[in-house]
């Protein structure tokens, strides 16, 4: 087995927009139940050892998780106390999906509501709502998954060359992105908004300080392939013309960010190589370019079990 499955976007087209839907809905609940945390670190979902997790989500006394399992292909509700139920993965409808989520929640005597309609998306159908048959192909969503397990790994390992404020890495749900971030500490101009059925005060929020984001993302209509990204806000003015690697890398003037085919790096001889220098010349542009202070924010990467030396 391949450690960086292919990743075909028209094959896996329809499963992947299934699953945008899908984790919405999942993603609304600990958005609903959870006490906000700045720049929306408290809404995302997380990469585990069988798919993408909540995490534990208290509620009441106790609390619960919810896990999309692509191993067993099944969303899984685990209860503090030991109870458990499954939505199946399977071909159907948003709205039947929805409904077959909410009917088991409601049996676990957990809370279901949320706001039903998709955010980050043009077409905001409410969940209840979206009835046109979806196609789920379980295997292209176990390769989805086993790329993220990649990512996550290789993020997780950039994660440790920084010491100043920065993301876990983490599955944003709306945008359907893994995504990690730096921060430089210093406040950033009020974000335009305008974000397609996303509140500004929330995209304002999540952008009032200065940073350096790179991720993981699978694709759309307008760019049919998967993707490495990395951007900064607000983009210093010579941020676009910086040299960056490995040579597959570019600066995307539509998007205003610089991508990394994700076949590139799974081709490469090294691909956590290729990908590591992806993540830390586009940081390197981001920091130069931005001034920022990076004699007290960069460390070398972190090594298993030696504590960092202080100098």
């Amino acid at each position: 087995m391949h450690d960086w499955p292919e990743l075909p976007f028209a094959a896996l087209k329809p499963t992947l927009e299934a699953l945008h839907l899908w984790t919405q809905i999942v993603g609304k609940v600990r958005l609903r139940n959870t006490p906000w945390v700045n720049h929306s670190w408290h809404t995302t979902l997380h990469v585990s050892a069988r798919g993408l997790t909540t995490g534990f989500i208290p509620y009441g006394a106790g609390g619960f998780e919810l896990e999309f399992d692509f191993v067993a292909q099944a969303l899984v509700l685990r209860v503090c106390g030991g109870e458990q139920a499954r939505v199946a993965l399977a071909p159907r409808s948003v709205a039947d999906f929805y409904s077959g989520f909410v009917e088991t929640m409601t049996a676990l005597g957990l809370p279901a509501g949320i706001d039903t309609r998709p955010n980050e998306l043009a077409d905001a159908t409410p969940f209840p709502d979206d009835d046109r048959p979806r196609a789920y192909d379980p295997g292209a969503a176990l390769r989805f998954w086993r790329a993220l397990v990649q990512c996550d790994r290789v993020f997780r390992l950039f994660r440790t060359g920084f010491i100043g404020k920065v993301s876990p890495v983490h599955f944003f749900w709306g945008s359907f992105d893994l995504a990690v971030t730096r921060f430089s500490g210093r406040p950033a101009p009020l974000h335009p908004g305008g974000i397609p059925n996303l509140p500004d005060d929330v995209a304002q929020e999540a952008y009032s300080h200065e940073v350096s984001s790179a991720g993981f993302w699978p694709g759309d209509d307008t760019t049919p392939q998967a993707m490495f990204y990395s951007y900064a806000y607000p983009a210093p003015a010579d941020f676009a013309a910086s040299k960056v690697a490995p040579g597959a890398a570019h600066f995307d003037a539509r998007l205003g960010e610089f991508l990394l085919p994700y076949d590139a790096v799974r081709r490469a001889a090294d691909p956590d190589g290729a990908l590591l220098s992806f993540l830390q010349s586009t940081y390197d542009a981001a920091a130069d370019t931005g001034r920022w202070d990076r004699a007290a924010l960069d460390v070398p990467l972190g090594e298993v079990g030696r504590p960092r030396r202080l100098r």
